[in-house]
């Protein structure tokens, strides 16, 4: 039994994030199905880590455990498998990776982006947040900062997830204008649900007035969902980029 790493992505409008649920459309039910079709075995993938529903992923990492020799004819197999899979999800790679290897917890950091489309655009639909309000980038940048000398990131947790921490390392955040569009980068060892989006609407209330920084400090600083703003739309965020060490593939 060899352990694969499988990267991805996805266009997550139609799925209900990457996780498996009950009753309800997902990435790794897709995809799952299609790699017990290539590989004849009961393949279980666990992904890197959950996604919201309708939020992208431009890059995505899952592993997998098979008896299958993918590498002799990899081209094929992969050629093979996004043959099988909807237009909406994409294999670019799969490789072989070191016994205890793990797409969850080997991952060193992630990296988010959300986008606002500051003029409509009808081929931004389902990537953007369209969003028409004039704000104050420098404003949302001098608050989005902070955001690394913060551990505890309760306040923009979902409220009754079943996370056993709400303790996150920001290593970067930041606001840049590209045309019409006003772009999000943040990276960080991990998220919680629904915390970039909230995030987000939170930082954007910055941009429009509605608070200062004074009153973004204490919103983190009260550990509290409902002192945070609303949460951004899932179609402005995409998952772009995971980390790992350098050693884990074969």
């Amino acid at each position: 039994m060899e352990r694969y790493f499988i990267e991805l992505s996805f266009k997550g409008t139609s799925y209900h994030g990457w996780q498996l649920q009950p009753n309800a459309t997902s990435v790794q039910a897709i995809l799952d199905a299609a790699l017990r079709v290539l590989t004849h075995e009961d393949i279980k993938t666990t992904g890197a880590g959950r996604t919201d529903t309708g939020v992208h992923a431009r890059y995505y990492v899952a592993h997998f455990d098979t008896e299958t020799l993918i590498l002799k004819d990899k081209a094929i197999f992969i050629y093979k498998l996004n043959a099988l899979l909807p237009r909406d999800i994409a294999i670019q790679n799969i490789y072989k990776v070191v016994p205890g290897a793990h797409a969850r917890f080997s991952a060193q950091s992630r990296t988010y982006e959300y986008t606002i489309s500051l003029v409509k655009d009808p081929f931004d639909i389902g990537f953007s947040w369209y969003h028409a309000t004039s704000v104050d980038m420098a404003a949302m940048n001098e608050s989005a900062a902070l955001l690394k000398s913060y551990t505890d990131f309760t306040s923009f947790s979902k409220l009754h997830s079943n996370a056993k921490t709400n303790i996150c390392h920001v290593e970067d955040a930041y606001w840049m204008r590209h045309g019409d569009k006003l772009i999000f980068v943040i990276r960080a060892d991990r998220f919680l649900r629904n915390m970039v989006r909230a995030l987000v609407g939170t930082l954007v209330d910055v941009g429009r007035g509605k608070i200062s920084q004074d009153d973004f400090i204490g919103i983190l600083e009260g550990r509290n969902r409902k002192l945070a703003g609303f949460s951004a739309p899932a179609e402005g965020l995409s998952l772009i980029a995971i980390q790992y060490p350098g050693n884990i593939g074969l």
